[in-house]
């Protein structure tokens, strides 16, 4: 079988590097650069990728012994009728690690066709860190990368204007733009920077808030064999999607103009104020997912498909959508309840096996982004707590012990979030008074929450009472009880 590469596969257009891209995982090659692929085709684009790994051990390597190429493989319902979809990724160039090629990552922020810089640093890469500064060789944060990459670039072009870019945020924060682009601010005024450099960051750069959605399961191992003897080729980095995608894009129409997806056919909207479609999208796609995660694969099931068709979990899912999800966003009922059927239709997705594993990577971050507005403004609107959200904070906790009815199993976050739950749980003997203490530790770590949960009326007893309660009885028989119309912490969350 062939090896996957530019000798192997011929004539392929070498485009110019004109987008830089912060991150090499499978959601931005399933997602954008297989829209840069279509644009490229078909709105004649000509635009070429340098994906940057943003964290000393990456994926470029790999990406390089391919010469950039891979694969897309998309499988959905289109039209109503089943449809599976492969897609040749040539858009990417090469793929630079900072960390050992810094001279080069320099020169091409310094090349003179580069135009955008797109990034998806999950929801916990865009933040502050006071210790960055602008002679290390490569800063900590994200926003200080950006900092030092745009004055750089400001430096070498003496403030060309044309020389300025289009910077597009795919995290799913809420402006994840415009809080880049704040830190950004906040690091040029600590390094003392010249104020024509800010001026020229804001008339001269665009930092544009996006919302992404196409579920991305990633590299399908359990079927790699087939898939590469039915392309013919050794290909290593397959990205499997499903086929539906939409892309929210909040800037300046001058920017559709130079970036021309709806020109190519693809399901991307600009708009000048994207919070109705991020609400949506966060709090019932995301929310369900993050929502349900821990109970599911507590319950034994591994992907989404199968939780979403089992009879209690997936009641669960529907109803924390249906009934605590959708009352608190704006727009008609009606609406709603056609965007909320839309979504979880996809979760019924045959060819789609969309690990509840993977979804769990930096799950408290995400339960912050995605699960706490829903919990807040319930309670806010309703005087009572939303107890399918209530019980997942519970399931989320009792999934960050890492083991289950005697199986362990690996938990991926933040580290300082591991050794926290690790030094929490050990400290737990299981006692009613010891899961309450657990709790509360949990709801006061303002560096995830913004805030001590704790303060949220009833908040940490329902917590409390649903975490003895799934480690008494176990995830199964727990989402039964939450399910039960007579659920008695439903009167406690009406006492205010």
């Amino acid at each position: 079988m062939l090896k996957l590469n530019r000798s192997t596969v011929k004539n392929l257009p070498v485009y110019p590097e004109r987008i830089l891209q912060f991150g090499e995982g499978n959601f931005l090659r399933a997602f954008v650069d297989w829209m840069v692929t279509k644009m490229n085709q078909n709105a004649d684009f000509n635009s070429g990728v340098v994906v940057v790994q943003p964290i000393e051990r990456g994926m470029v390597d790999m990406i390089n012994a391919q010469d950039g190429l891979y694969h897309v493989y998309l499988k959905g319902i289109k039209d109503g009728k089943p449809i599976k979809e492969f897609t040749l990724v040539d858009s990417i160039t090469r793929g630079l690690n900072p960390y050992t090629q810094l001279n080069e990552y320099k020169a091409f922020i310094d090349s003179p066709e580069l135009r955008f810089v797109v990034s998806n640093k999950t929801e916990a890469g865009i933040a502050w860190d006071e210790s960055d500064h602008l002679d290390m060789k490569l800063q900590n944060s994200f926003p200080g990368k950006m900092t030092a990459l745009l004055y750089q670039r400001y430096k070498t072009f003496k403030g060309d204007p044309s020389k300025g870019l289009i910077i597009i945020c795919c995290e799913l924060i809420d402006r994840n733009a415009y809080f880049l682009k704040k830190y950004i601010l906040k690091h040029s005024e600590n390094w003392k920077l010249e104020p024509e450099f800010v001026e020229w960051l804001n008339n001269s750069c665009a930092f544009c808030n996006s919302l992404v959605d196409r579920i991305v399961p990633g590299f399908p191992k359990d079927e790699i064999d087939a898939i590469q003897h039915e392309l013919g080729y050794e290909d290593n980095l397959v990205v499997v999607g499903e086929y539906f995608h939409l892309w929210v894009i909040e800037a300046p129409e001058w920017v559709e103009k130079e970036f021309p997806a709806v020109k190519a056919g693809l399901d991307v909207k600009f708009v000048k104020d994207m919070k109705r479609f991020r609400e949506q999208k966060v709090q019932v796609l995301n929310g369900c997912h993050t929502g349900s995660y821990a109970v599911s694969f507590l319950s034994g099931m591994e992907t989404v498909r199968e939780a979403f068709e089992n009879l209690e979990v997936g009641h669960f899912m529907k109803e924390m959508v249906y009934d605590e999800v959708l009352p608190v966003l704006d727009g008609s009922e009606k609406e709603l309840t056609s965007f909320a059927n839309k979504i979880l239709e996809r979760f019924r997705n045959p060819y789609i096996r969309h690990l509840w594993q993977s979804i769990a990577l930096n799950a408290m971050s995400k339960w912050e982004t995605r699960n706490l507005p829903t919990l807040l403004n319930y309670y806010e609107s309703h005087q009572m707590l939303p107890q399918k959200i209530v019980f997942s904070l519970a399931a989320m906790i009792a999934y960050f012990k890492g083991e289950s009815n005697g199986v362990s199993y690996k938990v991926q976050d933040d580290q300082w979030i591991l050794d926290f739950y690790e030094e929490a749980w050990a400290a737990c003997d299981g006692r009613p008074i010891s899961i309450e203490a657990l709790v509360k530790k949990v709801l006061q770590l303002e560096k995830v929450w913004k805030q001590d949960l704790n303060k949220v009326p009833n908040l940490t007893i329902s917590v409390t009472c649903y975490l003895f309660l799934i480690e008494q009885v176990g995830m199964k028989k727990a989402v039964k009880a939450v399910l039960n119309e007579n659920n008695p912490l439903m009167k406690i969350g009406q006492e205010s």
